[in-house]
C-alpha cells in the first residue's frame, strides 16, 4: 500500500520510538489517515501508535484537539497555528509523548493565491516542550496523490527529527 521509502521511515518511527518508550499520535486534515495507516503498516507499531485523529472539517478540529474557533477565524484551517494547536491539542487529548499534524490543501481544487493547492503546513509537539514546531511546505500542484505522500514524508521526518528530545536529530 506505501512505497519502500514510506515503510523505512514508519519503521524508523516505530524503532525509534519503542526504544524511547513513547507513545504518539497523529493528527490529520489532508492526508485523512494516511501517516497513521503508513506507521501502522510497520511491524511492531503497537508499542508506540496510541491513535489517530481524522479532523477533516474545521468542527473535527475544535472538538477533538481543542483548536481554538479563533484561530481558524483568523487565520483559517490552513495555517501554522491551527497545526501548531492540533499537535498540542493531541498531547493534551491523548496523553502521548509526541504528536504530529498535518493540515494543507491537497486539491485538486480549494487553493486560492494566498493559499494554494500544494500548501501544508505539518507540526510535531511533545509532552516535554510547550507548544509545537511547525514548517511550512509549498510542494505546488503535483497532484493530490503527490501532496498527500509528500506530506506523509515530510511528517515521519520531522518526528523523526524532533519528536523525541524536541531538537532536530540526523537521519540514518
Amino acid at each position: 500500500m506505501f512505497d519502500e521509502e514510506l515503510v523505512a521511515l514508519a519503521q524508523m518511527v516505530v524503532r525509534e520510538f519503542g526504544e524511547a518508550g513513547f507513545k504518539i499520535a497523529t493528527v490529520e486534515s489532508c492526508t485523512g489517515g494516511l501517516i497513521g495507516g503508513c506507521i501502522t503498516a510497520a511491524a511492531g507499531s503497537s508499542a508506540v501508535f496510541d491513535r489517530g485523529f481524522i479532523t477533516y472539517s474545521n468542527e473535527a478540529k475544535i472538538d477533538l484537539v481543542n483548536v481554538a474557533p479563533a484561530t481558524i477565524e483568523e487565520q483559517g484551517a490552513v495555517s501554522a497555528e491551527c497545526a501548531s494547536q492540533m499537535a498540542a491539542g493531541a498531547i493534551v487529548t491523548a496523553e502521548v509523548d509526541a504528536a504530529v499534524a498535518v493540515t494543507g490543501i491537497a486539491g485538486p481544487g480549494g487553493g486560492t493565491d494566498e493559499k494554494p493547492v500544494g500548501l501544508v503546513f505539518i507540526a510535531v509537539a511533545t509532552a516535554q516542550e510547550e507548544g509545537a514546531f511547525v514548517e511550512r511546505f509549498d510542494f505546488g500542484d503535483i497532484g493530490r496523490d503527490q501532496i498527500r505522500r509528500e506530506t506523509i514524508r515530510e511528517a515521519l521526518e520531522m518526528l523523526l527529527g524532533y519528536g523525541i528530545d524536541g531538537e532536530e536529530e540526523q537521519l540514518n
